[in-house]
């Protein structure tokens, strides 16, 4: 089966939105060994969409249109691929249903032009919006299968997952699908990695491998081609650990999945150690503690911790003597060690992390952009402070101390 994506909206093409819809949906039906040969961008124009479907029928079997299916009059994109397919459109009752629920529960007032959102092609499929209000379609007609999904990541990831690739699933039956795992790793740069694993690149045949950069991070993608999941999962886990064997490799990874991330790593070891977490941050400002905040179930392992930005408010709030921060500077071994040993006791923590350091753009005491201490306290040992040159933007650098301050956790609670 080949794929293609048409995402519309004006607003693709003036660059006002990124269209990372495009990117997850190639995604989902890679993993369902289905070839997207092409994505196309459209504005809300009906003719042009009527061109772009017409255009995609002649090169593709499985035509994705995603977008336009709000209330307003140039949301047009079902009422154009109906047309196109004499389709009659007509309300979906379970989709009306939880729009007329949604104007009841929220008390305001529902005008004429909502209900479009609930229209659906007679003879499609419907797929319910779970976090909208806009119903998706599937529908397969004149030898081509047609998927209307909604334009906001939000919205559309749950239809597409949910919804959608399951009835894909359904089409392909007992043919060859594509399965993946996702490997993550922090600390190894992309060029590190591939080095170290430059024989097996070269060599791969099936599964395949392939390193992906993202900001702070690399991900390895782990694909096999297979009609049986168990001997998918055998060659999956074959390379894996040839992988994982590579010298220091392994020290670098810490989970698996798209939807993971180094944090929720963090906080299921504090839970099942059963520690507790504090921070005391100056650099960060609470990014850190901000993080921590993301993952479900965080209250269990985190108590609270502090934001103390200027030297005054690292003597106040943390108890720092002041004539010794002027002495050894906030940007400091000192101030990262004492930060940290002093939140770890004022919460009560089993670990305390400190972020102190120079985010730019100028310089401070005499350190550059991307001068970073981070200091490390567990109960009942000294503090320890370690120093961290990042680069490129404040961001970056901020973003980067957390990640490093995570992974300084991470170890930490592996060893216990």
């Amino acid at each position: 089966m080949k794929a293609e994506i048409i995402a519309v909206g004006t607003e693709l093409l003036m660059g006002q939105v990124v269209n990372t819809n495009a990117a997850a949906i190639s995604e989902c039906l890679a993993d369902l060994g289905i070839d997207v040969y092409y994505h196309m961008s459209v504005g809300d124009n009906k003719q042009r969409i009527k061109e772009a479907i017409l255009q995609a029928e002649k090169r593709s079997d499985l035509l994705i249109l995603v977008g336009g299916l709000g209330p307003t009059e140039d949301d047009v994109t079902k009422q154009v691929l109906a047309k196109h397919l004499l389709e009659k459109l007509v309300y979906d009752p379970q989709s009306k249903k939880k729009l007329e629920d949604y104007f009841m529960q929220t008390k305001c007032e529902k005008t004429a032009n909502n209900e479009r959102q609930v229209l659906v092609m007679e003879n499609a499929k419907a797929l319910f919006n779970q976090v909208g209000l806009a119903v998706g379609a599937f529908l397969q007609k004149n030898n081509h299968y047609y998927a209307v999904l909604p334009g906001p990541p939000n919205e559309m990831i749950p239809m597409l997952t949910k919804e959608l690739k399951p009835l894909l699933q359904e089409i392909l039956g007992k043919s060859e699908q594509i399965h993946v795992r996702i490997l993550r790793f922090y600390g190894i740069g992309e060029s590190q990695l591939t080095t170290k694993l430059e024989k097996l690149i070269v060599e791969q045949t099936d599964p395949t491998l392939a390193p992906y950069a993202k900001n702070t991070e690399v991900t390895l993608r782990l694909a096999t081609k297979s009609k049986n999941t168990s001997e998918a999962i055998k060659r999956l886990d074959k390379l894996e650990q040839s992988i994982l064997a590579i010298e220091d490799v392994a020290s670098y990874f810490y989970g698996y999945g798209d939807d993971n991330s180094l944090a929720k790593v963090v906080v299921s070891l504090l839970k099942e150690k059963g520690k507790m977490i504090t921070a005391a941050e100056s650099l960060t400002a609470g990014l850190f503690q901000s993080t921590l905040g993301e993952v479900e179930g965080v209250s269990e392992v985190y108590k609270g911790g502090v934001v103390a930005y200027s030297l005054e408010s690292k003597a106040k709030l943390l108890g720092i003597s002041e004539a010794s921060l002027l002495e050894e500077g906030v940007i400091s071994e000192f101030t990262a060690r004492m930060m940290a040993e002093n939140a770890r006791d004022i919460i009560d923590a089993d670990y305390a992390l400190s972020f102190t350091g120079v985010a730019g753009p100028d310089s401070l005491e005499g350190n550059s952009l991307g001068t970073v201490w981070i200091g490390f306290a567990r109960r009942g040992k000294s503090p320890i402070a370690r120093l961290f040159h990042f680069s490129k933007t404040r961001h970056f650098v901020r973003e980067s101390a957390v990640m490093r301050g995570l992974d300084i956790l991470r170890r930490e609670l592996l060893k216990n």
